[in-house]
């Protein structure tokens, strides 16, 4: 069965509101930033529920409203609107942004797709999400930020898609950037009678912050990274790494970890540990932490892995706070340190795997300070190394998102989404995070396999939490 299609009605550019857009301007990539260079985009992706909506009216009534606030949000986001781009007298890449800039934004309406089944919980094909995500257009010479995809289904409701560039912004940057504009057209609806500039400004926590001098760097890793990214492909070209491509043997599925869930999983952990004989007091077991643990111990045995093969996990943090000193809260850019760890498959297969697990990430998280999260050229070289396939050969487990993000806040006007997915997992082999959508205090947990890999993953997951 071939992957639902899409009309394109219309690709244009959305270019900033503001009389001082002819002003170009130019945004550094510090070495959070370099690090995610040639990082393929994170493609997420909102369904907005509404059965009255016909073409007719979308594209009179909606469509307008998001087009303008967009444009209004990238007059407090200029860089989104410019490229990345690394001139031959440049040490490192950087954004820059020349006036009549913009941001590709697609319209489409989809052919034949069911809106609730693909903003459903249970298993959809991979492929059925692609037609709704946007290409941003990255080149030898330049990359795109972000792009941007409004799909229409008829009666139904419509998505947004966004594909932003990592090396410019994290998860934290990316979900603020959507709450902007969210609120901008929210602001639309509830004050029509106001003037554009009353209607564009943002509340203190959405401005965001583009001082890059708040990042300390004495080491220069900025061009570090830069330069061994260059090393790594012997070309400035910005061309992103090469992904799997996304075959019709893969299925999407989400699983929900209630409080109650989570609480239960937390008390077993606790009891595993002092079982055997060490203290539980001191160890991290966040929703964060306990939504990985389980969710990579059904993978590794999803998989099928042997009990000797390398398993890599760890931990990604915001690490605004983490730094010294910390960094403002509305920071815009990448600030995100990791801590990883390389275990045996044996141990998260065995009995206790999950405690195994939560136990290493927990120690991960402690580890998050100082050198750790401030950048380390021989980490760096290490990573590089994992992506050419060099040194051991391990299966490697990684998340995307989080449920500190509040994705299902993004109420352009319309009420929150109806549900939210990571697609890009469909090429990474992530796991993604995203808090319930319910209000619950739960979390989601997004999960592409191959359908036979998929029936074992749900069983354990579910199993997993019950017993």
């Amino acid at each position: 069965m071939a992957a639902a299609s899409v009309k394109i009605h219309e690709a244009i550019k959305v270019t900033p509101f503001s009389s001082d857009s002819t002003t170009s301007f130019t945004l550094p990539l510090t070495y959070f930033d370099n690090f995610w260079l040639k990082f393929p985009p994170v493609e997420r992706l909102f369904f907005y529920q509404s059965c009255d909506l016909t073409w007719d009216s979308f594209s009179s009534v909606i469509l307008p409203k998001l087009k303008h606030s967009l444009s209004l949000t990238l007059h407090h986001y200029l860089p989104l609107a410019g490229h990345i781009m690394w001139p031959l007298e440049a040490p490192k890449p950087a954004v820059y942004f020349f006036p009549n800039d913009g941001v590709s934004f697609t319209v489409a309406e989809s052919n034949n797709a069911d809106f609730n089944h693909l903003s459903s919980n249970g298993i959809r094909r991979a492929v059925e999400f692609r037609p709704l995500v946007p290409q941003p257009s990255i080149s030898d010479d330049k990359a795109e930020v972000i792009a941007i995809q409004i799909t229409l289904f008829p009666n139904q409701g419509f998505s947004i898609a966004i594909s932003s560039h990592h090396a410019v912004l994290d998860g934290k940057s990316s979900t603020m950037f959507v709450k902007s504009w969210a609120y901008l057209c929210k602001q639309l609806q509830l004050q029509e009678d106001k003037n554009d500039v009353v209607l564009s400004s943002l509340p203190l926590q959405l401005t965001p912050c583009f001082d890059r001098s708040v990042i300390k760097d004495p080491k220069g890793l900025d061009v570090v990274y830069a330069n061994h990214w260059l090393e790594f492909a012997n070309t400035r070209s910005l061309k992103v790494i090469p992904m799997k491509q996304v075959n019709s043997d893969l299925v999407r599925m989400t699983f929900e970890m209630r409080p109650e869930d989570i609480t239960k999983l937390r008390d077993k952990i606790k009891e595993n540990i002092l079982q055997a004989g060490k203290s539980a007091e001191q160890l991290h077991l966040s929703t964060h932490v306990l939504a990985c643990a389980h969710s990579y111990v059904c993978l590794v045995k999803a998989y099928g892995e042997e009990a000797d093969t390398n398993v890599m996990f760890g931990v990604a943090a915001d690490c605004r706070s983490r730094l010294d000193p910390p960094l403002p809260v509305n920071y815009f850019g990448n600030c995100v340190g990791g801590q990883g760890t390389v275990q045996k498959a044996s141990y998260l297969m065995g009995e206790n795997g999950v405690a195994f697990v939560a136990e290493k990430l927990s120690g991960c998280i402690k580890e998050l300070k100082g050198d750790v999260i401030e950048g380390s050229e021989d980490k760096f070289v290490n990573a590089l190394g994992m992506m050419k396939g060099e040194g051991l050969q391990q299966r490697i487990l990684s998340v995307a998102g989080s449920n500190r993000f509040d994705v299902y806040g993004s109420d352009f006007g319309l009420g929150k989404p109806k549900k939210v997915e990571i697609v890009s997992i469909d090429k990474t082999g992530a796991i993604s995070l995203a808090e319930s959508g319910d209000g619950s205090g739960g979390i989601e947990v997004g999960v592409v396999l191959e359908k036979q890999q998929m029936e074992v993953f749900a069983s354990l997951f579910t199993d997993g939490l019950q017993s």
